[in-house]
C-alpha cells in the first residue's frame, strides 16, 4: 500500500485528491493547521467513513512555516509521494497580506524540499502546486512550459520562487520534483472568496431571495477554467512518471468573467446586468488581463485531457448552490417561525 503526505488537504484540491487516493487504495496522511475551530468540512465524509477512519486516512497538526515540525513527519511517516499543495492561495489578498504570502506560499516549498533531503527521503516523489498566474503579464499566448514567467502578484512571485526551488532539487540533487503549472480549476467545494464560487454562490441566493446585489471588479479578465477532480488526476499521473517534469493543466479555453457571469445567471433565467455592480475593492493593483494554457505536453505524455466543459463547469457550480441556497433559505423559515412563535 502506497503512502502518501497532502499539505493543504482541506481545501479544495486536497479534498479531491485525497478521494482520488483512497480510491486507489493508498494511505492518505494530511497535514492540518492547529486552529480555534475545524475546517475539515470538504473532508469530514471521508474522515468520518468507518471503514477509512484510523486505517487509511490520517490526519496531522502541523504548519508549512515550522521546518522542524515537518522534518519529524517526513522521518515519521515516510511517504512514497508528496503532494505540496498548501498555501496563502487568494491572489487579491496577496497584496494586503505579502511578507505572509512569501512565508507560507514561496518558503513553505523550500522547507519541504529540504527536510525530504536532510532526513533521506531523496528517493520520494514530490508534487508543486504551481500556479498559471506566474505568467502575469502573457509573452505568448497560448501559455506552455517554456513561456517566461511574467508574475503580477506577490502570489505569484512566491509561486515563482517555489518552482524553481522544485526544478532546482530536482536538477541539484536527482530528485523526483515536478511542478503541475494549474491553470484556474474550479468545483462547488471552490472557496466563496473566489471569483467564480463568489458568482455561483450570489447568483443563486439573488434566485432565492436571499441577497440582492453582486460586487465585483474587473470583469474583462479572461481565464482558462477547469473542473478541479481533473485537475487532481494530473497531480497524480505526474508522480507516476518514470522522469520528474514540469507540466501545463489547462483546458486550452478563455473565457472572460462576465462570459461566467453571464452563464452563471443564464442558467437561473436571470439578467445579470440587474443584479452586479462594479466595486475598485476588488481590483487587483496589477492585473493579469488573459491566461490561457497548451495542454499538449501533459496529453503527449501521461494521456490527460479535461473532461468537462465551460458551460458544464458553471452548471455543476449553480446546481450545487442552489441546493445550498434552498437550504439557507429553509433554516431561515425554521428560524423566523420559531421567533414568532408565543
Amino acid at each position: 500500500m502506497k503512502k502518501a503526505l497532502i499539505t493543504g488537504i482541506t481545501g479544495q484540491d486536497g479534498s479531491y485528491l485525497t478521494e482520488l487516493l483512497l480510491e486507489k487504495s493508498y494511505e492518505v496522511h494530511g497535514i492540518i493547521r492547529r486552529a480555534s475551530s475545524f475546517n475539515t468540512e470538504r473532508i469530514d465524509h471521508l474522515y468520518q467513513d468507518p471503514h477509512i477512519h484510523g486505517t487509511r486516512l490520517f490526519l496531522h497538526y502541523g504548519d508549512v512555516t515550522d521546518s522542524s515540525q515537518i522534518s519529524s513527519l517526513l522521518y515519521d511517516l515516510k511517504p512514497e509521494e508528496i503532494y505540496h499543495l498548501a498555501a496563502q492561495s487568494h491572489v487579491r489578498i496577496s497584496f494586503d497580506t505579502p511578507e505572509y504570502t512569501g512565508d507560507v506560499t514561496g518558503l513553505g516549498t523550500i522547507r519541504i524540499l529540504e527536510s525530504l533531503r536532510k532526513v533521506g527521503l531523496k528517493d520520494a516523489r514530490f508534487y508543486q502546486a504551481s500556479s498559471s498566474e506566474m505568467f502575469g503579464l502573457v509573452q505568448q499566448v497560448p501559455q506552455t512550459e517554456k513561456t517566461p514567467f511574467y508574475p503580477r502578484s506577490p502570489y505569484a512571485c512566491a509561486k515563482a520562487y517555489a518552482y524553481y526551488l522544485t526544478v532546482n532539487y530536482r536538477e541539484s540533487y536527482a530528485m523526483h520534483t515536478s511542478n503541475g503549472i494549474l491553470f484556474n480549476h474550479e468545483s462547488p467545494r471552490r472557496g466563496e472568496t473566489f471569483v467564480t464560487r463568489k458568482i455561483t454562490r450570489a447568483a443563486t441566493r439573488i434566485k432565492l431571495g436571499l441577497q440582492e446585489k453582486l460586487f465585483l471588479g474587473n470583469l474583462d479578465a479572461r481565464r482558462d477554467w477547469g473542473y478541479a477532480p481533473d485537475y487532481v488526476r494530473a497531480m497524480w499521473l505526474m508522480l507516476q512518471q518514470d522522469t520528474p517534469d514540469d507540466y501545463v493543466i489547462a483546458t486550452h479555453e478563455a473565457h472572460s468573467v462576465r462570459e461566467f457571469i453571464s452563464e452563471a445567471f443564464g442558467i437561473l433565467d436571470l439578467d445579470w446586468q440587474e443584479f452586479v455592480a462594479f466595486d475598485p475593492r476588488y481590483q487587483r493593483p496589477a492585473e493579469v488581463d488573459l491566461l490561457i494554457g497548451d495542454y499538449t505536453k501533459a496529453k503527449k505524455r501521461m494521456g490527460w485531457k479535461p473532461s468537462v466543459t465551460f458551460k458544464d463547469l458553471v452548471r455543476l457550480m449553480i446546481e450545487a448552490d442552489l441546493n445550498l441556497a434552498r437550504h439557507e433559505k429553509a433554516m431561515l423559515y425554521s428560524q423566523q417561525n420559531k421567533e414568532e412563535r408565543p
